[in-house]
């Protein structure tokens, strides 16, 4: 949610003219109640809230998914919603994962905010304490090492990642190991990384080595470039890719591997997705009961992967969204008086069957896709 400013005190003002009294009354209970009574003249129910000398604290709402390889069968995944305060404001983005360590609460519903009277059902939420990335290094990692903006990319004879003033301990005993396996040879004096990391994607499938090479490149992704090395502005470092064969050819069983491995992504089907569900939908808070804006799919998975299974018998109308998040990686909405640009900088992954659901040989590759 937007950041909510949450009262800590209160400053009260008298409203006599020849008073002026201040008082300053603190939170008791998550309630600021006024002073029915002024110390100084001795009016009842004469104060006034003053805004701009009143204490405020940072709040915001999350609101938290399991992930999906942990729902049970047959279930829909369950949904909690997280309190965070000050610094804990604005440290994740929408498709993290995280892990929150807080105390579990529960609040009273009240059927109409007039009343007093309270719902004998409760609503519960998290108190957050302190969140921290699920996987370590994958999701924390500033927007500014993506984007270079003076320079060209850091190069291996340097090793900043063995520099132990950046990097922990942790970190530089696992980047010695990635350079280790990075630098062998095998008997001929060829380096058998590829091999190993096309060996190491999806082992359960048999061969299908060039498809699956082609995937681990996607994963890699390209090297961002400033605005200066290029003639363009921002050269895009994402790959988009589509899997096109027949059935029964391990086409979704690649793309769940490729869901796995990426650090960010989001799974989806061509089928159940619609355009308000790749880009963005509007929809009432049940706190505050304004509009806000809720990502789709495309914006989740940004600086990650957005798989699209079934990418055949996607509408055509939802089919064209993708344009401009494959071109320009953003995604416009202009909905309920709500106009913005959310960014999408992620690589698109589709599978699909040919036309007919067969590949004919005698057609061309653009005849048999389309």
């Amino acid at each position: 949610s937007d950041l909510m400013p949450d009262m800590l005190s209160a400053v009260f003002r008298c409203t006599v003219e020849d008073c002026k009294h201040e008082a300053a009354v603190p939170l008791s209970n998550w309630d600021v109640e006024e002073p029915t009574r002024c110390e100084n003249c001795g009016g009842s129910h004469t104060f006034q809230l003053v805004h701009n000398d009143s204490n405020f604290a940072d709040r915001q709402m999350l609101k938290l998914q399991e992930p999906p390889e942990l729902v049970p069968d047959g279930e829909t995944p369950q949904n909690v919603a997280v309190q965070v305060f000050d610094d804990l404001v604005d440290q994740v983005r929408p498709g993290d994962r995280i892990e929150v360590t807080g105390i579990y609460r529960a609040t009273p519903n009240r059927p109409n905010k007039n009343w007093r009277q309270c719902s004998s059902v409760y609503r519960t939420y998290v108190d957050a304490i302190c969140i921290a990335a699920e996987k370590k290094g994958k999701l924390d990692t500033p927007a500014d090492q993506y984007e270079f903006q003076q320079g060209d990319p850091p190069k291996l004879e340097e090793q900043r990642d063995l520099d132990p003033e950046t990097n922990s301990e942790e970190e530089i005993k696992w980047n010695r190991i990635v350079r280790e396996l990075g630098a062998e040879k095998d008997e001929h004096g060829n380096f058998t990384i590829v091999g190993k990391l096309v060996q190491s994607f999806a082992p359960s499938i048999y061969e299908e080595d060039e498809v699956k090479k082609g995937l681990l490149v996607q994963l890699f992704g390209g090297t961002p470039k400033a605005a200066g090395q290029s003639s363009k502005g921002r050269s895009r470092p994402e790959i988009n890719t589509m899997l096109c064969g027949d059935p029964s050819t391990a086409k979704s069983q690649l793309l769940q591997y490729a869901f796995k491995l990426a650090p960010r992504g989001v799974y989806t089907s061509g089928k159940g997705s619609s355009a308000v569900g790749l880009t963005a939908s509007i929809n009432k808070d049940p706190a505050t009961g304004d509009l806000v804006l809720e990502s789709g799919a495309l914006v989740l998975s940004d600086r990650g992967v957005c798989c699209i299974d079934e990418f055949d018998k996607m509408d055509e109308n939802a089919r064209a969204i993708l344009h401009e998040a494959m071109e320009q990686q953003t995604v416009s909405v202009a909905k309920a008086g709500i106009v913005c640009s959310l960014n999408a900088r992620c690589s698109i992954l589709a599978s699909a069957n040919p036309k007919e659901s067969s590949y004919d040989p005698k057609m061309s590759i653009v005849e048999n896709i389309n």
